[in-house]
């Protein structure tokens, strides 16, 4: 292939392309884009090879545990029973709380994952700008990433001093009688104000905290994406007459339009991976509590097939807006 910027004539052709990025001797091996891919397969092959020789092979037997009945022999290990899709069947049709967890995870998902892009994205325009105690600003939004790996989770489940904290908040809450977020929401609905939205736009208010904590890797990508702007374009705009408004959606937007993709996919998992996700805590419980194996391998497929779909679904949407810059 003589030119890797040139429209694809077949689906295969990437295949081809992609074949070719790393066997020497044609055209598309000495390309710039191809000796890059190559270079970015150097820095995922630690990963790679983590993946092939620590996971794989637990993910294969996982498969096949949600097609059996698995039993715990003592000193033996465990035996397998192939009982087909029944698993499957007891998941969605007789257990009690998995079908309605899973519903409100996803609709939780799908609004957190919204809320997470649009403020990331607009932090990171205000911290793109020139302003004292910028670096100051960008270490804070940033330090919700380095809490929630491991210190805060602990410190809301395990100190005494914010479980009191807690309580003081509720006990407060339930002397006065009031909750704020849920009489506005009474009142706008009895006004009959767009309820339904209002309760999307509530939920968010009332996720906030979580929506931050959610956010920092998702405002350094997008930052990085707009200092990559080059300023003669904004300058050859401000010549053309164009007002700041007009800039952002013909220069700024396009040109970051390829990493909202990126911060999606990566929301979409984060989401799924949460430690406080209700799917997630009774997948351990089935393991773990009653040592149902099969079942709760077959909830796990479920539930990462569905995490599949959406990063499918979200791709197919979002691409359709991405503008593509060589």
């Amino acid at each position: 292939m003589a030119n890797m910027n040139a429209p694809r004539e077949h689906w295969y052709d990437g295949i081809v392309e992609a074949v070719q990025t790393y066997i020497p001797g044609n055209a598309t091996y000495r390309t710039m884009r191809a000796r890059n891919a190559r270079i970015g397969t150097w820095f995922i092959l630690p990963f790679i090879i983590g993946f092939l020789v620590f996971m794989c092979r637990p993910l294969v037997e996982s498969f096949i545990f949600s097609f059996n009945d698995v039993q715990l022999i003592p000193g033996q290990g465990y035996a397998k029973t192939f009982v087909g899709i029944s698993n499957y069947k007891h998941a969605f049709l007789s257990d009690p709380e998995f079908n309605t967890l899973l519903v409100e995870e996803i609709g939780q998902m799908v609004i957190n994952t919204i809320a997470t892009l649009v403020m990331s994205f607009v932090v990171a325009v205000i911290l793109n700008q020139e302003f004292k105690g910028r670096v100051l600003c960008r270490a804070i939004f940033f330090l919700p990433v380095i809490l929630s790996s491991g210190v805060l989770p602990g410190i809301e489940h395990q100190n005494e001093f914010y479980d009191m904290m807690a309580g003081m908040a509720e006990a407060v809450e339930g002397s006065s009688g009031v909750n704020i977020s849920q009489t506005l929401q009474d009142l706008l609905s009895v006004s009959g104000v767009g309820s339904q939205f209002f309760e999307v736009v509530f939920t968010m208010i009332d996720s906030i905290y979580d929506i931050v904590m959610a956010s920092g890797i998702q405002i350094i990508v997008f930052l990085s994406g707009l200092q990559s702007i080059s300023p003669s374009l904004y300058e050859a705009a401000d010549v053309e007459g164009c007002s700041a408004w007009e800039s952002f959606w013909k220069i700024t937007f396009p040109m970051v339009s390829p990493l909202l993709l990126v911060n999606c996919i990566y929301t979409i998992i984060d989401f799924f991976m949460k430690n406080d996700n209700k799917v997630m805590e009774l997948i351990y419980q089935v393991t773990y509590q009653d040592f149902k194996f099969g079942i709760s391998a077959a909830m796990s497929w479920t539930y990462f097939a569905i995490a599949l779909a959406f990063i499918g679904i979200s791709s197919f949407i979002i691409s359709k807006a991405v503008k593509s810059y060589e």
